[in-house]
């Protein structure tokens, strides 16, 4: 599950990160407010007005802006709040912004030079174990440095079974460079994210750029948090954090009604039960010419109910232009699943694309002969072999 940046930053605050503080706006009134409200407990003069939207690269598509007052604040606000806001990461169409946060300027004069840092807390799922990926290049993108500049990003594994050490984070430190009061700061900062990390069961914590400012604070001023869903009936005050807006709204349907479902780009629809054979259709699909419209995963109980859902789901996308049902029946009965394909069809009405069912397992003959005596329009294979053949000649 994604947070928004604002909660993000919350989460890291309660755990003794510094941040850059900031107010999260829904109006342009609740905007101007909220600068008046950062000027008078932090005197800052100018604000950062950022789009909160689930993607990076805000900025390029116009979604950070610098407010130098509060006209500013109010003619920023207005023009982001409302607007699809299309970025590197998000489709051509964008996502519809919300609400604004509203931040402190942090990039205040002073003696010293500021500078900017990529960090990130993740799981290397290779090794077993958490890593900070952290690089001097920050502000900027991280795959870009890794292509152009590999030796510029540097990695700390964390043993989970006895977490962060303090000579792991002096290191770091150490390595992007940092000395004084800089060097104590960016070892507290990383001690604390480790934590939040750790804490509330994410599976990443991404924050481009950590801020060195002019007199040596360290600040988190983005934050890009993913938590983990298995972790999450431990943190149900997190869990409420969710911005359905934010997700694909078949996936968010389909999640409502208990369905492992994936929206993808391609034109076979796909409805299978179990993730590894989920993987393998794919797979085959791929083989046979054609690409995956979805990953969709009914579970052991495919009855009709939960079959129609399904369907329903998939005919939703209009690039589908055929769909292939791959059922292995252990705890279910394939005919039970057949019947419930026939239903489906029947309650949904005229089914205009060909429809492949490739039934294995507890009574996968009898499964068959219902699919081939049904007198509808679907084809019906045993092997997989079959189901690829059909999948190549139909689409």
């Amino acid at each position: 599950m994604n947070l928004h940046e604002y909660q993000g930053k919350e989460i890291l605050h309660s755990f003794g990160v510094n941040i850059q503080r900031g107010i999260v706006a829904s109006t342009p009134e609740e905007a101007v407010e909220a600068a008046k409200k950062l000027n008078k407990d932090t005197g800052t003069s100018w604000w950062v007005i950022k789009a909160q939207v689930h993607a990076g690269g805000r900025g390029k598509g116009g979604g950070v802006k610098l407010a130098k007052s509060l006209d500013d604040v109010r003619k920023i606000a207005s023009e982001i709040i409302g607007m699809n806001l299309v970025t590197p990461q998000t489709t051509k169409e964008g996502k519809k912004v919300h609400q604004v946060l509203i931040a402190e300027d942090v990039y205040y004069p002073g003696e010293s030079e500021t500078s900017e840092i990529y960090m990130s807390v993740l799981m290397d799922r290779q090794q077993g174990r958490n890593l900070i990926m952290y690089s001097t290049e920050g502000g900027m993108d991280i795959e870009q440095v890794a292509e152009d500049t590999p030796e510029l990003i540097f990695t700390e594994e964390i043993d989970p079974r006895v977490g962060l050490q303090g000579f792991q984070a002096r290191k770091i430190a150490f390595n992007l460079g940092l000395s004084g009061l800089a060097f104590k700061e960016m070892v507290k900062f990383v001690t604390s994210l480790y934590n939040a990390y750790d804490g509330i069961d994410a599976s990443l914590f991404e924050i481009n750029p950590v801020l060195k400012t002019s007199d040596n604070k360290i600040l988190a001023v983005d934050a890009k948090v993913t938590l983990d869903d298995n972790g999450l009936f431990r943190h149900p005050d997190y869990a409420a954090l969710r911005d359905i807006r934010e997700e694909d709204s078949t996936e968010v349907e389909a999640g409502e009604a208990g369905l492992n479902f994936v929206k993808l780009d391609g034109n076979v629809g796909c409805m299978v039960n179990g993730a590894g054979l989920a993987m393998a259709t794919m797979d085959i699909i791929k083989m046979a010419g054609g690409n995956p419209a979805n990953f969709l995963d009914v579970g052991g109980t495919a009855d009709a109910a939960r079959v129609e859902k399904a369907f329903r789901i998939i005919l939703k996308d209009d690039s589908v232009k055929a769909i292939l049902v791959n059922i292995f029946g252990g705890i279910v009965r394939c005919d039970r699943v057949a019947q419930g394909i026939v239903d489906a069809y029947k309650n949904i009405g005229d089914i205009d694309i060909p429809i492949i069912v490739r039934l294995q397992g507890t009574n996968a003959v009898e499964a068959k002969k219902i699919i081939d005596d049904s007198g509808l329009k679907v084809h019906s294979a045993i092997m997989l072999k079959e189901a690829a053949g059909l999948v190549k000649e139909l689409v």
